[in-house]
């Protein structure tokens, strides 16, 4: 009978420790899950793919036809990082230019027009079309530089000092000395969440926005990532892999509830139960399984 232990990347199981009673009481419940889940996907995957209209991501999204169209348009080398970015539908509609995408996009510079649609009450750039342009570029800018890890928008501030009078210019750079801390946390960690500093620029070159942006930078295959995955994950092999993490996370969750009941736990509380049952975790492990198991948000 194996044993479980907390991986890196997921929060998964793992060989190498003494199983506990009720542990192996779930990793049996495991083994019956994971057989099921594995004879269902392996032998219905073609014939589900012909049925249904949409897939499901790894986080456990549906996805509709036109969503993986763009999943396929960004995967393609026919077309140039530039157009792929002024046809993706909210910045095309937008009407954004790309002015220069540089070094793997270590530099960037991106025209956001002013227009009829893009102007709020006051006559000036809506705050909004800037935070739309804005959310994704640093976490875009990472997936290129890091490329195999999971990147996305962790949070996101924008300080509009200076009214939005004409077309703005979003200047992005990618700092050498933060590329440099992040290779040595993810060669560390496994894992990074740098900050980025960037902004919108007035014709005359004045700073109109200032634009603070949070990326987390996580193992492709992360349970609690938001962005999208990598087009093969999209096969029927890929799906038994999430289908095993969405079960490990149920037996890890049946786990703790017998341990703490109905009322919850804070992340302190649930750091000394999973320190008590001798799995020998580390604190970001332990930090990953409490935010995967905290479904609604409220630290408990």
């Amino acid at each position: 009978m194996a044993s479980i232990s907390l991986n890196q990347q997921t929060g998964g199981l793992c060989s190498g420790m003494t199983p506990l009673p009720e542990v192996q009481v779930a990793f049996n419940r495991f083994d019956a899950y994971g057989y099921v889940a594995r004879r269902s996907l392996t032998t219905n995957a073609k014939s589900k793919r012909n049925q249904e209209p949409s897939m499901t991501t790894a986080t456990g999204l549906s996805t509709t036809w036109f969503m993986r169209l763009m999943q396929a348009v960004s995967s393609t080398r026919l077309v140039s990082e530039k157009l792929k970015m002024e046809l993706y539908p909210p910045f095309f509609l937008m009407r954004v230019k790309i002015l220069s995408l540089k070094n793997s996009w270590r530099s960037v510079r991106i025209k956001l027009p002013l227009n009829t649609f893009s102007r709020n009450p006051g006559g000036v750039m809506f705050g909004g079309y800037q935070a739309c342009l804005a959310d994704p570029i640093a976490a875009l800018a990472c997936s290129r530089v890091f490329p195999g890890y999971s990147c996305w928008t962790r949070g996101m501030t924008l300080d509009l000092r200076k009214g939005g009078t004409g077309d703005l210019e979003l200047r992005f750079e990618f700092p050498k000395e933060l590329e440099d801390e992040i290779r040595e946390e993810l060669a560390a960690k496994g894992r990074s969440t740098p900050i980025f500093t960037y902004g919108f620029y007035l014709p005359d070159g004045t700073l109109c926005t200032s634009v603070t942006n949070t990326v987390a930078i996580r193992p492709k295959g992360y349970i609690g990532a938001t962005s999208p995955p990598a087009e093969s994950e999209f096969t029927a092999g890929k799906a038994v892999g999430i289908m095993e993490e969405k079960v490990r996370e149920k037996v890890v969750g049946e786990l703790v509830e017998s341990k703490v009941g109905k009322d919850g736990i804070d992340r302190a509380g649930f750091r000394r139960v999973v320190d008590g049952m001798g799995m020998g975790w580390t604190d970001d492990q332990v930090d990953d399984l409490f935010d995967v198991l905290d479904k609604d948000g409220n630290g408990r």
